[in-house]
């Protein structure tokens, strides 16, 4: 891969090679957060620290030497008990975290459906809120009125359009977040959990929307359930305090997951 077709952004490398099959790599990927052990009162306190030895902050250690490959068109699950370290993983990989130690290269346009409804405003109406997070999604107005339709009837919301945002249930929101966010078109796709939202009319049109998405795009789904690695995933990947536990066939590791409970 030729320097020229590389951007780098601290420890994290944005490709554009047509010709790689692969999507993203990961090498000696690790990710530390500092939390504070105790107050120091003013100067004089953290100088006093100091002369003691006394940090005042431990290094957590969340993630630990990651190696990682996702060819082009894969839909990879990664799983994990809760602080495991996977959501922290989609945000190294999407850009949100910079990693403390290692590599991350992304080859191609990177969406991430990691927080649905990003940028809403609670004052403004339903029909406001579209042109706004298509905005912030990076669409003209023109692009938004062509796909505005669609987006209400995903969301199954025609007779709410009008009203505030504040008077959706939060079941309304992420539904509205969620069609908007669908519209958005990249190389790879990150999603945690989105397969959760709405009631169960709804959650089968995100499943067939994700069905649609095989061998067109690239897709990386953090979840629980096993049920939805086993249907949409090619491969997964098990995650257990900080390290990769598991990794091959969903049901090697929907099978793995389901031993951490028994």
């Amino acid at each position: 891969m030729s320097k020229s077709n590389q951007r780098t952004i601290g420890t994290r490398v944005e490709a554009h090679d047509d010709n790689n099959e692969i999507a993203i790599s990961a090498h000696g990927l690790s990710k530390s957060f500092r939390l504070p052990t105790e107050r120091s009162w003013g100067l004089k306190q953290a100088l006093f620290n100091r002369l003691r030895g006394i940090k005042g902050y431990r290094d957590q250690q969340v993630l630990d030497n990651i190696d990682l490959e996702i060819k082009k068109g894969e839909f990879v699950g990664i799983v994990g008990r809760n602080g495991s370290g996977k959501s922290t993983l989609l945000k190294l990989l999407a850009g949100i975290y910079y990693p403390s130690a290692g590599e991350i290269i992304v080859n191609g346009s990177l969406i991430p459906f990691i927080e649905l409804g990003v940028g809403f405003n609670m004052e403004l109406s339903g029909r406001e809120n579209v042109y706004l997070n298509g905005a912030i999604l990076g669409f003209s107005n023109a692009e938004i009125d062509a796909m505005y339709d669609d987006i209400v009837k995903f969301a199954e919301l025609g007779d709410f359009m009008d009203q505030k945002l504040k008077n959706y249930s939060s079941g309304m929101q992420v539904r509205l977040a969620f069609s908007i966010a669908i519209r958005a078109k990249g190389d790879i796709l990150i999603l945690d959990e989105v397969l959760a939202v709405g009631d169960a009319e709804f959650q089968k049109k995100c499943n067939d929307y994700f069905d649609s998405l095989h061998g067109k795009q690239t897709v990386i789904l953090v979840t629980h359930s096993m049920a939805n690695v086993k249907k949409f995933c090619d491969r997964a990947i098990m995650i257990e305090k900080g390290k990769i536990a598991c990794e091959g066939s969903p049901e090697k590791v929907a099978s793995a997951y389901e031993q951490l409970w028994s």
